[in-house]
């Protein structure tokens, strides 16, 4: 039996702790905030995307970086595994669009109140309000230091730290800081899963509205770096939503600094030919009407005026003036909206932590360190990241899973 000191609280400290637990160890969890899981707690718009029920090759494809990684950990504890265990403790789930698996309540302070309660029921001693200073080690994990000076030893250390998004829930990149002051080389940090910031003044226009069913792009220079299917939304600095945020994971690193071009397809079910063919009948319908009166059908209500000012045709020209030129310099408008990327929101915006402790000084299958003996790192202050979608939360289970179960 080891005594397991597990420093932060969040979905992957309280799972390591639970399987740490499970095989008979003494377990610690030390939790500067006042509750467990504070970030665990808004995930999923508060509703908690659990895990992602899809298939092994959509799950890996799914992570941005360092898939391979995770390949004996994913194995060693599934999707299905998951959503198994949130069963048995009492937490009944449900699997929506995308395959995504939420607690059936919306809530996810039941997900928390679930693991807290087995928490318990194992003897697992919790520490609330109580930071972590320092993790003293050289060959081998040694002993924490508290904020308060006090010092407590143990056999092995699990850092579950978080990363830098949303720090008021308390990811203030501790994790990083430990791993380096250990000769960790943590590979550079980027908010991630986070809205992008455009500067073409209509994007404030068009706050609020979201486009489904839209094709979006990403361009540097000609080099394309991302390409999707989806939902979007405006917003007052730029573009968010599920699209943008996916796409921001894959940008971070070459938005720093340049301007990138973001061009989004209107009408992707229809080619450029059927396109024309749809405005043309549209137009012949609206023969004696100004242009102003009849592109209605087209668009959202709130795009209209925005897509009349970027068609470059005058809004009062009556239809039956328009030439097939401008009709078909406005139908590739209508493909390519560009907008100008010049940065990323903040990480108190941001969902995940792009960056981390480099994992090619970590095990893979049991995720402890190769420099310091019982010394292990779990969930998102290592360099991995995902799309969304319940995959980020699948990596916080399964490495934290891998760290508990190998612990004896």
């Amino acid at each position: 039996m080891s005594k397991v000191i597990v420093v932060g609280g969040g979905a992957a400290g309280m799972f390591a702790a639970v399987f740490a637990a499970y095989n008979g160890n003494e377990v610690h969890i030390f939790e500067k905030n006042e509750k467990l899981g504070k970030k665990l707690y808004i995930t999923g718009k508060g509703r908690c995307n659990i895990t992602n029920t899809c298939d092994m090759d959509t799950l890996f494809a799914s992570v941005v970086t360092n898939s391979k990684f995770l390949y004996s950990s994913f194995y060693g504890y599934t999707n299905h595994d998951v959503v198994d265990f949130f069963e048995r403790i009492g937490v009944p789930t449900k699997t929506e669009r995308g395959s995504r698996v939420f607690p059936v309540s919306d809530h996810s302070s039941d997900v928390i109140a679930g693991l807290t309660r087995e928490l318990n029921q194992l003897g697992v001693e919790i520490h609330l309000h109580t930071g972590v200073k320092k993790i003293v080690g050289r060959e081998r994990f040694e002993y924490i230091e508290l904020q308060d000076g006090r010092k407590e030893k143990g056999d092995v250390c699990i850092v579950a730290t978080g990363g830098l998004s949303y720090h008021t829930t308390g990811s203030t990149g501790d994790g990083y800081r430990f791993a380096k002051e250990l000769g960790h080389q943590v590979t550079e940090l980027y908010p991630a899963l986070v809205p992008l910031v455009v500067k073409e003044w209509y994007a404030k226009e068009l706050q609020g509205l979201s486009l489904r069913n839209v094709q979006a792009m990403i361009f540097d220079d000609k080099k394309k770096l991302y390409d999707d299917f989806g939902e979007m939304l405006f917003t007052h600095y730029g573009v968010s939503g599920p699209m943008m945020l996916s796409a921001s994971s894959y940008i971070g690193k070459i938005v720093k600094g340049k301007e990138l071009r973001l061009v989004i397809d209107l009408k992707p079910a229809l080619t450029a030919e059927q396109l024309d063919q749809r405005v043309l009948r549209d137009f012949e319908e609206s023969m004696n009407k100004q242009f102003k009166n009849a592109i209605g059908k087209l668009f959202p209500a709130k795009l209209v005026p925005i897509m009349l000012e970027l068609s470059g045709i005058d809004p009062d020209k009556k239809v039956n003036l328009i030439s097939k030129e401008e009709r078909q310099q406005f139908v590739r408008r209508i493909k390519n909206f560009e907008m100008t990327i010049t940065g990323l929101r903040d990480y108190n915006e941001a969902i995940i932590t792009k960056g981390g402790v480099n994992v090619k000084e970590i095990n893979p299958t049991t995720m402890e360190s190769k420099l310091v003996r019982g010394l292990y790192f779990v969930g998102e202050v290592l360099d991995l990241d995902a799309l969304t979608g319940g995959f980020n939360l699948q990596i916080a289970w399964s490495t934290a899973y891998a760290a508990g179960n190998s612990i004896y």
